[in-house]
Parts: structure tokens; sequence; C-alpha cells
């Protein structure tokens, strides 16, 4: 019987990586096969007390059967996955190893790190995975959940035990791969040494990767910003691919890979909901007409306003860069899909991804009336109203005024931001191909 550890928030703001006690579970464990690939899946992006990427890791074993695969490579000793298993594995028996790993790696120091792990014998059902991936899950909830299906251990207030447990749960739909590759120990902290030409080479010469290089930005996106162990990070949807894009990098020694199967960049985090319907910490997709033009605030934000009967604000982060400019471009009456998150104070979705619908035509003002008396140039009596002829003294309307209709620059179709803006879960253009064929 194949048994599933599930593993979250051992990681802190300061250092560490969940991702990386893949690899060191996989050494410490190596007389039991691995069974599948490693899973690495993101959750619910909104939780205001994650301490990253809110990534929690699972991995099955048993004893394999069949040909095995490689998928992870420590020093010069590789680790091989399998697809089916035959094994009868007890939760119990490894208990004290996880915790062996999980202690050695964990990052107390961090507030928001609190870490655990589980082993279970059977999974618990996928509508965990949907709830933690799109709201939030009780603490409670979890540990009943569990408490007859295997071992569970948790550190601090142990709320790690949500995500430990939701990575068990994905029973994955959509899905994409990554390889992770880690840096020597005595590197972690500084200066990640990779070669940006060969960062740009490998995204251009192998399309089915994503999200590698920003070009508007001149950023390799595959590095973290962190000080945590990981070198880069490339994600793909074809397995095959990632050794060769793994091998294309130059720069600082790798000691160490995993590939991961993941639910990045799929948009599970995202539900269809109308604007009245929205609650905080959700992510949603909403159809509705612009009815206040975009305005910038303090920052570089731009802030425009959408209803569906119901109305909500929305923003673009200045982080989101040249995607601004589309967002520059709405105007009132347009119909869009927003793709985003929800700020809880003040109420807003953050734009994550953009659908122009349609466009409406807009009148551009080009000059005031004229006076039918005299024939000139009427000036303004003030904002909206109207116009008065100073030497006649006729008046005329607002909308009498000379208007050509407005070029516009917007088309419909789909935007996205930057890929240094992208979040994990957020599903890049590239991968929308049924979406993006004209119907």
């Amino acid at each position: 019987m194949t048994i599933a550890i599930g593993i979250d928030d051992t990681d802190s703001r300061t250092g560490m990586c969940t991702t990386f006690l893949a690899s060191e579970l996989i050494q410490e464990l190596e007389e039991y096969d691995l069974i599948g690939l490693p899973r690495l899946v993101r959750l619910n992006p909104n939780i205001p007390w994650k301490t990253r990427g809110n990534g929690a890791i699972c991995l099955r074993f048993g004893e394999g059967v069949g040909k095995g695969i490689p998928v992870c490579q420590i020093g010069e000793k590789s680790y091989s996955s399998y697809d089916e298993d035959k094994g009868d594995l007890s939760s119990r028996e490894i208990e004290d190893r996880v915790a062996k790993v999980v202690e050695s790696h964990y990052r107390l120091d961090d507030e928001n790190t609190n870490p655990a792990f589980v082993i279970l014998d059977k999974d618990p059902p996928s509508s965990l995975y949907w709830k933690a991936v799109r709201g939030i899950v009780r603490l409670e909830e979890v540990k009943d959940m569990v408490a007859h299906i295997g071992v569970h251990r948790m550190y601090k207030n142990g709320r790690g035990l949500i995500g430990a447990t939701s990575a068990v749960s994905w029973k994955p739909k959509d899905f994409t791969y990554e390889i992770t590759a880690y840096r020597k120990r005595d590197k972690w902290g500084a200066p990640r040494e990779l070669v940006k030409d060969s960062v740009i080479a490998m995204d251009k010469k192998l399309p089915s990767t994503f999200n590698n290089y920003d070009y508007e930005e001149g950023h390799m996106a595959i590095a973290p910003n962190s000080p945590c162990p990981v070198l880069f990070g490339i994600r793909g949807d074809s397995l095959e691919d990632l050794l060769p894009a793994m091998s294309m990098i130059k720069g600082e020694e790798i000691q160490r890979w995993t590939l991961f199967l993941t639910n990045q960049g799929t948009d599970e985090h995202l539900v269809r909901r109308t604007i009245g319907s929205i609650g905080a910490y959700e992510s949603v997709i909403a159809d509705a007409e612009v009815v206040a033009g975009p305005r910038m605030i303090q920052g570089g934000h731009l802030v425009f306003r959408i209803s569906d009967g119901d109305e909500i604000d929305c923003t673009a982060y200045e982080p989101s860069k040249g995607f601004r400019t589309i967002v520059k471009g709405l105007r009132v009456g347009d119909r869009i899909t927003v793709y985003g998150s929800i700020r809880e104070d003040p109420k807003t979705i953050n734009v994550e991804k953009l659908q122009i619908r349609s466009v409406v035509e807009v009148d551009e003002k080009i000059g005031n009336p004229k006076c039918p008396e005299c024939g000139k140039r009427m000036k303004s009596v003030g904002t909206n109203a109207g116009y008065r002829c100073r030497g006649c003294h006729t008046q005329s309307e607002e909308g009498d005024a000379e208007t050509v209709k407005a070029d516009r620059t917007l088309s419909p179709g789909f935007y996205e931001p930057p890929v240094s803006a992208r979040r994990h879960l957020s599903r890049p253009l590239k991968r929308m191909k049924s979406e993006l064929e004209p119907s």
C-alpha cells in the first residue's frame, strides 16, 4: 500500500524552502521507492499568514513496479520514481524519520512559520484541495479529517497541517511540471550566479516551458529573490524538456535537483463570480462593464471600476509595468472579464489577467461649438455646464461640442502582466490555446 507524506510551512522569508525537503525525504527513505512524481501544490495565494508562495509538497512511497524514471539527483546519486506500487508500507514505521527531516530544516524563528506534516494511509477527499486553493480552511476541520487515516505532527500553532493535508488531497486535472535546481550549501544567501543569455536561449529554444524570462524588465524569472536553497526553477508542459532545459542554464554549480508535478500555471484558484457574491481572500473571474475609467493613485497603481449590477474597484499595481498601458486604454462602456484576487480592505480586485470582450466608440472633442449668430467659438461655462458666446450671449449644450470618433488602440483579446508580475497559479496566455482560438 502506498503511503503519502505531506509537508507544509517549513520555510520563512529569510531562508529555507519547503520543496528542498522533498529531496531530503527521498534520500532519508531511500530503501523505499518513490511512487509517482513528487508534488508541489500551490494553495490560496491570498492567505494573509502565508510565508512566501504558499506551496506544500506531497511524496508517495511504497515498492515500485516496472522501470523507474529519474526524478531527483543529489550529488552523483540519482533517485527514480515508479508508476505502480505493490508494497505494504505503514505510516507509523517512518514517522520519526520524517520528523527528523522536518525538524532539521524548519524555520521556527519566523512568526508566520507554523510547520506540520502528515503521513497518510488513505487520501483525504479532493474537496479539501479545492477549498484550500480557493478559500480558507479551518485547522480543526483538517485535524478531524486526518485523525483516523494516518499520523501527523504539528509545530507551534500547526497551521501547516492544512497545506500538508491539502497537498495529499490534490487529484490532478490540469497540471504542469517544474524542475528545481538547488545550490551548494555554502552559497545559500549569496547572490545567485546565472548567465542571463543562457536563460534567454533556453526560453526561445523550448517553448513548452513558460515564465522563464521577463523581456520587459530584463529579469531572470526562474531565479527566486529570497535567500533560500533554490538556484532556479523551470516550469513547463513537457516533462521530457525539463532536464534539457536545466542543462542549458549556465552559472554556479547545481548541488541537487528534483522534478515536481505541480498545479502551477493552471488558474485553479479562480472561480467565476458575480460581483455581489465576491468574498474576501477569494480569486475570481468576473464579467462586467467598465463604469469608471482608470485613474492613477499614489505608487503608480491604476484603479478602475466595473459593474454587473453591483460595483467593485479593480487595481493594476505598479509592478505590472506595461500591462498598465492596456488598463489605461479602458473606457466607460467597455465589456471585459477580469481575472484576479480579492483584497479585503479596501475591497478590490487585484488584476492578474484581463479579457477585453468589446470596446465602445468614443467621441473625442476637437473644439467648442460655434455661435450660430457670429460664428465664433463659444466658451465653456463650467464642467458639464455647456457653452456661451461672450459677444452674443447665446448658449449651447455640453453635447454640442465638435467631436470625431476616437481611434481606440485597445482591441478585444486577452492581456496579461509581464512574467515577473505573475502569480505561481496564474495560467499564462501561452497555456490558454482553447480560449485564444477564434470561435
